[in-house]
C-alpha cells in the first residue's frame, strides 16, 4: 500500500476522504470548483514568489512515478546540492511505502549517510497561520527523510504567507504524527468505509462532496442539522440517538448533562430536529417560552421604515480589498426597488467606491441598513479606519445596521442544514438567477476579471450580489409576517 503526504492531510480532515482516495469510484468525483482551481493556481504563484530569489534544482520524473522521482532526488542528494526543489522521498514501513514530496530540501553542516552534510525539510503553504494539519504533515516529511538520509534532524519549517517560515516543534509534533499516521493505515488496511459525516465547512471544496451528501441526505443523516457538530454526533450515537425521529422525541433535559450540550444547546438541537422532521418553521426556544409566559426574552428590532438598505460586500481576503459595495434600496412609499453596485474595477479604485458607499448611506439618513451576518459591520468600520473617515460620517452608520441572522437566530427554527443566506432564503421561496454562485466564485470572477478584462465577469459578480441584496429583502419581509402571526396566535411552535 502507497500513503502519500496528500492523503496523510486528508486523513486528517476527514478519514472518508482518504479512505474514497484510496478505494472509491473516480467517476463519483466532482469536478474542480472554479475557485479550488484559484486556491490551485494562487498556491503555485506563491510558491513561484518564495522561490524567486533561490537557486534550485529539482529532481526529473514523469508526474506519477514515484520510484524514478525518488531515484533522482536521491542523486541529487548524493551530490550535497544545495537546494532540492520538490524532491521525492520514499521508504517502506510495515509493508506500506510512505512517500513524501516537501517542496525544499536544503543543506545544512551535519552528519548524514551522504557526509558532512544534512538535509532539512521545507514546505510552502498559501495559508498565513501554520494549521496543526500542516505541522503533521511536515513532521511527516522529517521521518521520511530520516530513513532516506540516515539521520533525523532537528529542524523542519514551515515557509507561511506574509509570516514567512515557522520552525515546527518536532519534539511535540512528531509523537501526535506517528498516532495519526498508524491510525491512517490501519484505517486504510481494513478498508472500513467511514460513515458519512457533513461538515461544509471541511466538505465543501471536496470532491467527494456530491457523493457524500447524496447519502447524507438519503439517510436523513443528522449531521445534516444544524448544531449538530462530530464530536455532539459521538455522543448522541452512545446514546443511540441516531435518526431524526429519535431525536425530535428525546426530551432535552436528557442531553443537558452532557459534556458539550448544556441547556441551551440541547433545546436548540431536540427543537431543531422537530422543525426539520416537521418541515415547519419554529418559534426559537426561547421565544417560545416567553410566549408561553415561562421566561423573559428581548425581541431583537427588526424595523419596518418608509426606505430601508439591503446591504452586501463582496470581497477579496487574499488581497484585503473590498471590490463590491452592493446596495438595495426599497422605497415603500414609491414602491421602488433600486440596486446600486459600487464596484471597484481595479484594487486601486477601493477608496472611491468607499467614498460613493459614504454618500449613498447618508442619501437616506435615517433607513435601517439590512444586512446578513457581521461582515458588513465590521468591514465599514475597518474602511472608515483605513481611510481616516471622520468618525462623525461613520459611527451614526453603524447604529442603523440590523444584522438579519442575528435576528433570525434569536428567534425561529427552521428545517435548514445551515443558518447561511442562501439555505435561509431558498427555503422562504427565493432563488438565485445563477444557482451556482457562491463567495469563493465571485473571487474568482474578480480575479479572471483582473486577469483577462473580461466585463462578463463583472457582469457576473453584480449579478450574484444583487441576488444576495434580494434574498436578504426576502428574508426580512418573511420574519416580520411570520413573526407578527405567530406571536398573534400566542402558539408554541406555531408552523407556517
Amino acid at each position: 500500500m502507497i500513503l502519500t503526504a496528500d492523503l496523510l492531510l486528508n486523513y486528517q480532515r476527514c478519514s472518508r476522504r482518504a479512505f474514497l482516495d484510496r478505494y472509491g469510484d473516480a467517476e463519483q468525483k466532482d469536478p474542480p470548483n472554479d475557485y479550488l482551481l484559484k486556491l490551485i493556481q494562487d498556491s503555485a504563484e506563491n510558491r513561484r514568489q518564495v522561490l524567486a530569489d533561490q537557486d534550485h534544482r529539482a529532481p526529473s520524473y514523469k508526474s506519477g512515478d514515484w520510484q524514478r522521482g525518488a531515484e533522482e532526488t536521491l542523486r541529487l542528494m548524493q551530490a550535497g546540492v544545495d537546494r532540492i526543489y520538490q524532491p521525492v522521498l520514499i521508504t517502506e514501513e510495515e509493508s506500506v511505502t510512505l512517500i513524501a514530496n516537501p517542496d525544499l530540501l536544503i543543506r545544512q553542516p551535519g552528519q548524514s549517510i551522504f557526509g558532512d552534510w544534512i538535509y532539512i525539510p521545507y514546505d510552502i503553504k498559501l495559508s498565513k497561520r501554520p494549521k496543526q494539519e500542516y505541522q503533521i504533515v511536515v513532521a511527516y516529511f522529517a521521518k521520511v527523510l530520516a530513513a532516506v538520509q540516515g539521520a533525523w534532524v532537528e529542524e523542519a519549517w514551515l515557509v507561511l504567507k506574509e509570516r514567512g517560515e515557522f520552525e515546527v516543534d518536532l519534539w511535540e509534533t512528531v509523537p501526535r504524527m506517528e498516532a495519526i499516521l498508524s491510525s491512517c493505515i490501519d484505517s486504510l488496511k481494513h478498508r472500513q468505509e467511514p460513515e458519512v459525516f457533513i461538515s461544509r465547512s471541511r466538505c465543501s471544496l471536496c470532491h467527494w462532496f456530491s457523493h457524500c451528501y447524496a447519502i447524507a441526505k438519503s439517510e436523513n443523516h443528522l449531521s445534516l442539522l444544524p448544531g449538530v457538530t462530530q464530536s455532539r454526533y459521538v455522543q448522541l450515537q452512545a446514546l443511540n440517538l441516531t435518526t431524526l425521529e429519535a431525536l425530535a422525541e428525546t426530551p432535552p433535559a436528557r442531553l443537558e448533562p452532557i459534556p458539550g450540550f448544556g441547556s441551551e444547546t440541547a433545546h436548540k438541537i431536540v427543537r431543531q430536529a422537530r422543525s426539520t422532521l416537521q418541515n415547519a418553521a419554529l418559534l426559537g426556544e426561547s421565544l417560545a417560552a416567553h410566549t408561553m409566559g415561562k421566561r423573559p426574552f428581548r425581541m431583537p428590532e427588526i424595523p419596518t421604515a418608509a426606505i430601508e438598505i439591503y446591504f452586501d460586500i463582496e470581497a477579496e481576503p487574499s488581497l484585503n480589498l473590498v471590490y463590491l459595495h452592493g446596495i438595495l434600496v426599497v422605497d415603500r412609499i414609491n414602491q421602488t426597488e433600486t440596486f446600486h453596485p459600487l464596484l471597484a474595477e481595479t484594487p486601486e479604485e477601493e477608496a472611491i467606491v468607499w467614498q460613493k458607499l459614504i454618500d449613498l448611506l447618508w442619501a437616506y439618513p435615517t433607513a435601517p441598513i439590512f444586512h446578513f451576518c457581521p461582515y458588513e459591520l465590521q468591514t465599514v468600520e475597518r474602511l472608515g479606519k483605513l481611510f481616516e473617515t471622520p468618525d462623525e460620517l461613520v459611527k451614526p452608520l453603524l447604529s442603523r445596521f440590523v444584522d438579519l441572522h442575528d435576528c433570525v437566530t434569536q428567534t425561529v427554527t427552521l428545517p435548514v442544514e445551515s443558518y447561511a443566506l442562501k439555505h435561509i432564503a431558498r427555503w422562504v421561496g427565493f432563488d438565485w438567477r445563477d444557482s451556482s454562485a457562491n463567495g469563493a466564485q465571485s473571487i474568482y470572477w474578480y480575479a479572471q476579471w483582473l486577469a483577462t478584462g473580461d466585463r462578463s465577469y463583472l457582469d457576473s459578480i453584480v449579478i450574484y450580489n444583487e441576488d444576495d441584496c434580494r434574498a436578504t429583502y426576502q428574508v426580512k419581509e418573511w420574519l416580520v409576517n411570520f413573526l407578527d402571526q405567530a406571536i398573534a396566535h400566542n402558539e408554541l411552535g406555531y408552523a407556517v
